[in-house]
């Protein structure tokens, strides 16, 4: 299948003009952060500071509260916020402003680029303000819709969600002040406030969780102080650059980011949807299966991370602007690479990953639940080719501006998922969860891949169709 997917974009004619790619790849190029696999190295080594952070806080949330029953709160309380964030906000961010900042970028318009992140900061925190707080007064009600909790716990999950909400209108700005630092690709800055942020949780948990301080809360406190520093940072980071922005309810830009985000609603809409289902399943299940669940995707999320979403990151800027420049045989050079390295890295990495679950578990603290941790995370762990080519794939298509596909496969993702999740719950309970997942990320890669190259060719297709016809009209 990976074979079929590589030789299926080498076969595009753009490939095959001279110079478009050369083997074996030249990692010896300058450590430059504009360059593809040095911006992807950048953001590896801080996603992998990230993804250890994450591993001390799920060793130290478990610890602290054995019986796991706290960490499943925690977990869950965070899916509803979530959904609200990435449809309403993270639907523009990820698709349309970096490329939209790119254009202006790539003519040295750093003014314009200060008002167009002031009006998307402006926009973004109104929306999602008014809706956050509705959501706010509505949780108790909204909350069994949820999850399957009761009693004391479900007290503590409106507790936690409710405070959730807050987090999530802080990363409002930390987000688009990210989008502005990839846009310039300043990527340190942007890769080492997650790690910042994560530590906060650590703190909370570690120092505000004792008799004498706040207990149960002190995981939720530390977040929102991790959420506070992420957000100062990264806008040192934005004005240390030297962009000035002052926040702003519109842009002449915003109406063509809006356009771009319907699809991608509809798309970070399934998955948000089907992380909040996995967990009312989970919830419903023994204690502790929320938590196992979470887990063994986060070990999972940890090489899609290290090396599907840096590189795909990496290569975002990079794809748009040889979309911007009219060079499709660059854009292909790209994205090649890209594959190209994702399939070298991650297909032992999943190996290595299953046959490393025994010391993942004790990592984690939950090592009372092996036999079921490590069935988990294997099932898991063969999604992750598949994901991290997606993340690549999906940022090929909002290069060019194109988000209706990616939304349509994202949502299938999504529903082959949670449709298979559910009907096998009852029979093979949490392992249900990864099943799903792995399938919806394989029938995902397979709708990209296959409809990718015709959408390039129809983008340069049009583009020369214009110029032909505005050089007619000219001359």
């Amino acid at each position: 299948m990976f074979a079929t997917i590589f030789f299926s974009l080498y076969s595009v004619p753009q490939l095959r003009y001279a110079g478009a790619m050369r083997f074996p790849f030249r990692f010896a190029l300058p450590f430059r952060q504009e360059r593809l696999v040095a911006g992807a190295a950048v953001l590896a080594v801080t996603q992998l500071g990230a993804s250890l952070a994450g591993l001390v806080r799920d060793r130290v949330l478990a610890g602290t509260f054995p019986g796991l029953r706290v960490v499943d709160v925690y977990i869950a309380a965070f899916r509803p916020s979530d959904l609200l964030f990435q449809v309403t906000i993270m639907a523009g961010f990820s698709v349309a402003l970096v490329p939209l900042l790119s254009q202006y970028h790539s003519r040295g318009d750093r003014a314009e680029m200060g008002r167009l992140l002031g009006g998307a900061v402006g926009i973004a925190a109104a929306v999602f303000g008014v809706v956050a707080l509705a959501l706010f007064f509505a949780f108790p009600q909204l909350a069994p819709l949820f999850v399957q909790f009761d009693g004391e716990t479900m007290a503590l999950y409106i507790t936690f969600g409710r405070l959730a909400l807050l987090t999530n209108f802080l990363f409002i700005f930390g987000n688009a002040f990210g989008q502005y630092l990839i846009t310039i690709q300043h990527y340190w800055v942007y890769g080492i406030t997650p790690i910042l942020y994560t530590l906060g949780t650590i703190s909370g948990t570690l120092f505000l969780s004792g008799p004498d301080a706040f207990g149960i809360m002190g995981p939720m406190y530390g977040t929102l102080g991790g959420a506070v520093v992420y957000v100062l940072l990264r806008l040192a980071g934005v004005v240390f650059s030297g962009c000035r922005f002052g926040v702003r309810l519109w842009h002449p830009d915003l109406p063509e980011c809006f356009r771009l985000m319907l699809p991608r609603m509809l798309a970070l809409g399934a998955l948000q949807l089907q992380l909040l289902l996995f967990d009312r399943i989970a919830s419903g299940l023994p204690a502790g299966s929320v938590t196992i669940n979470a887990y063994a995707r986060n070990f999972q999320a940890v090489a899609v991370g290290i090396v599907g979403i840096a590189l795909a990151q990496s290569a975002f800027p990079l794809l748009s602007q040889a979309i911007a420049r009219q060079e499709p045989w660059r854009f292909w050079m790209y994205l090649r690479k890209g594959v190209a390295v994702l399939l070298l890295l991650t297909l032992p990495g999943a190996l290595i990953l299953g046959m490393l679950a025994p010391v993942a578990a004790r990592l984690v603290n939950i090592q009372h639940v092996l036999p079921v941790f490590q069935l988990c995370l294997i099932l898991y762990a063969i999604s992750i080719p598949f994901e991290s080519i997606n993340h690549l794939l999906l940022r090929s298509f909002y290069a060019l501006k194109h988000t209706a596909t990616p939304a349509v496969f994202s949502v299938l993702n999504g529903a082959i998922a949670i449709a298979l999740s559910w009907y096998l719950a009852p029979q093979f309970g949490v392992y249900a969860l990864a099943l799903g997942f792995s399938a919806g990320q394989v029938v995902e890669l397979l709708g990209l891949a296959s409809i990718l190259p015709h959408q390039v060719h129809a983008t340069f297709e049009r583009t020369n169709w214009l110029k032909k016809l505005i050089n007619r009209f000219v001359h």
